[in-house]
């Protein structure tokens, strides 16, 4: 009976009746303005009455754009009236509640074109927009003009740079410009999300906190910045665990992005991964928890080098093509072993290039076994680079600790070789 009855009413009256329902959720919302003393254009009449006619307008043209767009522009010249007297009045006002008058209008025209998703759309952010206005406007004093500009950059990298990279292999190395730069895409993404929950919690979680989050942006840096400050502080246990932690959020940030480049080698990785990132959380969280709590409040890895910058971009992108060079023709000189020892000098630099070498090698110019085994040589060499800076900047006793914890993770990081056959 129910499903005869929905069947009987004609589809325009299923599209006036959103029409409706949607303008006169933008009214209702304009109306609050009313009750608060504050002059506007328009509530929960005049709303819905401008989604009936987009709707409207649209119909009785029969879904000619000319006549929907006429339509617009004599509905624009209103608003545009309408902002002049708010202005004669005051000058402290905006013009959000007419535009939100226009954006009706064009949920009406589109819900006539079957366009419902993306009518819905539109009433929704409009009213989000208008909602938050206060929070928005907040963020905008929150927000320095340096993260704006590395969101800009971001966008460089990604939006405009990005599709003019040809996606072909050049030279008998195979080099591919648009792989090797979305490589680049991808490593700024996970430093600068990590970079921005640093900044964000920035003096709230403490030296722990900070370490967690720094991990993910470069365990390296952090371990650095850390043992710099137990220099001059004398908590071992905080700064020795805060470290210790940083590095199980490295073996997290190199399966992530082994995962997104290659998930056969990604997934030959993850117990291995998982476990040494668990474990180093979990004992670097009890050490640095240990006895200090109070005295760990309020201090944090001070990261300053902002990780989206085009000319960093730019080198990574260099240096990753040499790593991919140099590995492809130490497979073709020395062979298998010719990597494993490259691996273990790429230990004392920036690994993450050669890790995303031997994703792109990884099932081609080398086996999975090899890459894999390679990834564990590289981040274990790492661990205990890394053991080696704590001991060289902090305090002897962190120093030590820092060295032994870290040089004890990396030779759990080579346990999985057996597995591998090695």
């Amino acid at each position: 009976m129910i499903s005869k009855l929905l069947a009987a009413i004609p589809p325009t009256a299923v599209q006036f009746t959103l029409v409706l329902a949607l303008s006169f959720l933008v009214g209702l919302e304009r109306e609050s303005l009313k009750r608060d003393g504050r002059r506007t254009f328009g509530g929960v009449r005049t709303f819905p009455l401008l989604g009936l006619l987009g709707f409207g307008i649209t119909l009785l043209a029969k879904g000619n754009i000319f006549a929907t767009l006429t339509g617009f522009a004599v509905m624009a010249s209103f608003m545009l009236v309408s902002y002049w007297f708010k202005l004669r009045n005051s000058m402290d006002t905006g013009i959000t509640t007419e535009m939100s008058g226009l954006v009706v209008y064009v949920m009406g025209a589109l819900v006539f074109h079957g366009n419902t998703w993306l009518a819905c759309t539109l009433v929704v952010v409009n009213l989000f927009l208008l909602e938050l206005r206060d929070s928005l406007e907040g963020l905008a004093d929150r927000i320095s003009t340096d993260e704006i500009v590395a969101a800009t950059k971001f966008l460089l990298l990604t939006a405009v740079i990005l599709p003019l990279v040809p996606n072909k292999g050049f030279t008998d190395f195979q080099i591919n410009p648009y792989k090797t730069w979305l490589v680049v895409v991808a490593v700024s993404v996970v430093s600068y999300g990590s970079y921005i929950l640093n900044r964000v919690a920035k003096g709230r979680g403490g030296v722990l906190l900070s370490a967690i989050l720094g991990g993910a942006y470069s365990s390296t840096v952090t371990t650095v910045v850390l043992a710099k400050q137990a220099a001059v502080g004398s908590r071992p246990f905080t700064f020795t665990g805060s470290i210790l932690a940083a590095s199980g959020m490295m073996y997290l940030r190199v399966l992530i992005l082994v995962l997104l480049f290659n998930r056969e080698l990604g997934r030959m990785l993850a117990p291995s991964f998982v476990v040494l990132a668990a474990l180093s959380l979990g004992l670097g969280t009890l050490m640095a928890r240990h006895r200090t709590v109070e005295a760990s409040r309020g201090e944090a890895a001070d990261l300053e080098r902002n990780p989206l910058d085009l000319r960093a971009a730019l080198t990574f992108a260099a240096l990753f093509l040499v790593v991919v060079v140099v590995t492809q023709l130490a497979v073709r000189t020395l062979g298998h072993r010719g990597i494993y020892s490259l691996a273990g000098l790429m230990g004392l630099t920036d690994i993450t290039p050669f890790i995303m070498s031997m994703t792109q090698a990884a099932g081609a110019a080398t086996p999975l076994k090899a890459a894999a085994a390679s990834i564990l040589i590289v981040t274990a060499s790492n661990s205990v680079v890394r053991g080696v800076y704590a001991y060289m900047f902090a305090k002897r006793t962190t120093g030590k600790w820092c060295l032994w914890s870290l040089s004890a993770l990396g030779l759990l990081g080579l346990v999985p070789l057996i597995w591998l056959g090695l």
